[in-house]
């Protein structure tokens, strides 16, 4: 369209540019969906497959068998990332981050096999890792796929906003929560609003939600058809939850990182018996207490229905929060998503009950600040508000739950910024920018001393 042709129709550059990627970022959509859709069906099936086998064997034989398989599992799909892929390595977030930003490329046919295969692998043998990951980075290489496919030209920044799409489709489909899957690429992935991102991202995160309501369920993640909405008494609790767990997710990002370092000191053993190391402590662990490994799915749901007794919960926060450093230290394909919403749902938990305990006729609902938790401790970790506050609502279908979130997730939000803690996706991005130019320079060391 000349100048004159586009002053003449009313449309700006934007503007078409926006019709132009509609149809691509639909396709984005239903191509991540449906990666998304098979990836959580699977994931699904290992896991039911690993505790219904479990739970069926004495104890003795228990142990041998949650240690065998997680060993296995672990021990393979970390042998896939280092072999394959290395750039799948944990949730794959960073990894796009560096892909918007031009810092690195997207090997997009090697990244879907492997993350789907080695995410399977692990988190099915019991790593305590979520599927969100996987499926981020899985449907921003959709993106590119859809882009290569089409023919998109390299260098106008549509591949990236494509990309950037794919990655937003994955986040809708892991959760069935579409407006959670725009709020994440335009607040955490490309930290800007366009217009062309946004209404890509949009389109592509409908689609994908659709096409994996269609083939895994309609019904929200969590659903909480009982549970009533609180009111105004909850918000000074819920400050109090957000400055909580503000200081938790400092904790949760810092120590992310010591495990990832302290995983590195074993880089020299081989890969499947790294994996295999780890899988083995999750095993075992699985074995006494199948809950606490896995994505963390069956944590959130008896902690939304109240169902842990004040005296284990923080045992239950301890354990799960040593496994998934343990998980995710290997370097083993896997997101923190599902394991920080446990950790939130439980910690969210414990203090409802100890408000319960002071105020009965105040606090009548415990259960209402496991809600509460997983989205402050999301904002506090990833420090996406937005995007924490639209993903536990569509997660839980429940609205009412909007003013005590936006109180519990800006308190943790300002928490954890007055701490001057970095956010755990730029801070793993910088961790692995170091490390790359660390080894660059060894190498560089070593042919000139050579």
């Amino acid at each position: 369209m000349t100048p004159s042709q586009e002053a003449g129709s009313g449309l700006r550059t934007a503007e078409i540019k926006r019709r132009h990627i509609l149809l691509k970022a639909l396709l984005v959509g239903v191509v991540a969906g449906t990666v998304a859709a098979g990836f959580r069906i699977s994931l699904t099936h290992a896991e039911s497959f690993r505790v219904e086998w479990l739970a069926g064997l004495t104890l003795p034989w228990r142990i041998a068998g949650g240690v065998a398989i997680g060993a296995l599992g672990s021990g393979l799909g970390l042998w896939l990332v280092r072999r394959f892929a290395p750039e799948t390595a944990g949730s794959g977030i960073p990894h796009l981050k560096a892909v918007v930003l031009k810092q690195e490329e997207l090997r997009w046919a090697r990244v879907i096999p492997v993350k789907f295969l080695a995410g399977l692998a692990g988190i099915g043998g019991g790593l305590a890792l979520g599927r969100e990951g996987p499926t981020v980075q899985m449907g921003g290489s959709a993106g590119l796929l859809v882009a290569k496919v089409l023919r998109v030209k390299v260098g106008e920044g549509e591949r990236r906003a494509l990309i950037s799409a794919g990655a937003g489709a994955g986040i809708a489909a892991a959760f069935n929560a579409p407006l959670a899957g725009v709020m994440f690429v335009l607040e955490e992935l490309q930290g800007n609003f366009t217009p062309v991102v946004f209404v890509a991202s949009f389109l592509a995160s409908v689609a994908s939600d659709v096409v994996c309501r269609v083939l895994t369920g309609d019904a929200p993640v969590f659903p909480l058809p009982g549970m009533v909405a609180p009111g105004l008494e909850v918000l000074p609790w819920a400050l109090v939850l957000g400055a909580l767990a503000g200081v938790t997710g400092v904790v949760f990002n810092r120590s992310l990182l010591w495990s990832l370092d302290t995983f590195d000191r074993l880089k020299r053993w081989p890969s499947f018996l790294v994996g295999a190391l780890a899988g083995a402590v999750l095993g075992l662990a699985g074995a006494f207490l199948p809950g606490l490994t896995g994505s963390g799915g069956t944590l959130v749901e008896q902690s939304l229905a109240g169902g842990f007794a004040v005296k284990v919960i923080a045992v239950w926060m301890a354990l799960r929060f040593l496994l998934t450093m343990v998980s995710y230290g290997s370097g083993a394909a896997g997101g923190i998503f599902a394991p920080l919403l446990a950790l939130g749902a439980l910690g969210g938990l414990l203090l409802g009950h100890w408000a319960h305990w002071l105020l009965p006729a105040t606090i009548a609902h415990p259960e209402i600040f496991a809600v509460l938790g997983m989205g402050a401790l999301f904002t506090a970790i990833v420090r996406a508000p937005l995007t924490g506050i639209v993903l536990m609502v569509e997660l839980t279908g429940q609205y009412g739950f909007m003013l005590p979130l936006l109180a519990a997730c800006l308190t943790a939000y300002g928490v954890a910024e007055g701490l001057r803690d970095v956010p755990v996706y730029e801070a793993l991005l910088h961790r692995t920018q170091r490390k790359a130019m660390e080894a660059k320079a060894a190498a560089n060391e070593a042919v000139a001393t050579g």
